[in-house]
């Protein structure tokens, strides 16, 4: 008995870690177009569905349910959505999973030596994303460094510096320094 509690005690003080390790950024981290998931559900081989590429318009089609709209929604309310509607019409208790396979690119424009699109990665910050980008080209500012949020409605350029968090889909602009 005293192994047993043991052993639920680790697995117990296992998940705090890992949840604590999972970056606040990605937990609230909001699907849209371009995005790849895999949705899988329990039991369920003929409903798992393998990089799924979210369309321009930010939905998927899944069996049962056809076309879902899942631009702007977390990883868990859309498996809360998928639940919902597979239990009572399809499965008793169904148990979905999503998760992301691949994030929509970011961008690098200005005064770097390689402008254009790159695949995001967790961690990623401005100092990261202008290295990807092969690096300032020499009339660079290293100060007049702006990023337009992909969740940004009006696209706003805002000013942030080298250790500014980059996520899917914002736009980086370098620009040009004249001394």
């Amino acid at each position: 008995m005293q192994g047993m509690a043991r052993y639920f005690s680790l697995l117990a003080a296992l998940a705090c870690t890992a949840t604590l390790a999972q970056s606040p950024e990605l937990s609230s981290y909001k699907l849209g177009s371009g995005d790849m998931i895999t949705i899988r559900v329990v039991g369920e081989d003929e409903l798992k569905r393998e990089r799924l590429r979210l369309s321009d318009a930010g939905t998927i089609s899944f069996p049962i349910l056809g076309e879902v709209r899942v631009k702007g929604m977390t990883v868990g309310a859309l498996e809360e959505q998928i639940t919902r509607g597979l239990k009572g019409r399809y499965l008793v208790n169904p148990q979905v999973t999503v998760s992301i396979d691949e994030y929509r690119n970011f961008f690098v424009n200005g005064m770097v030596e390689k402008p254009g699109g790159y695949p995001f990665s967790p961690g990623l910050t401005v100092r990261k994303a202008i290295s990807i980008a092969g690096g300032f080209r020499e009339r660079a500012s290293r100060e007049k460094i702006h990023i337009i949020r992909d969740d940004d409605p009006k696209q706003t350029p805002k000013r942030v510096d080298l250790n500014t968090a980059i996520l899917p889909g914002d736009i980086l602009t370098i620009e040009e320094s004249f001394f």
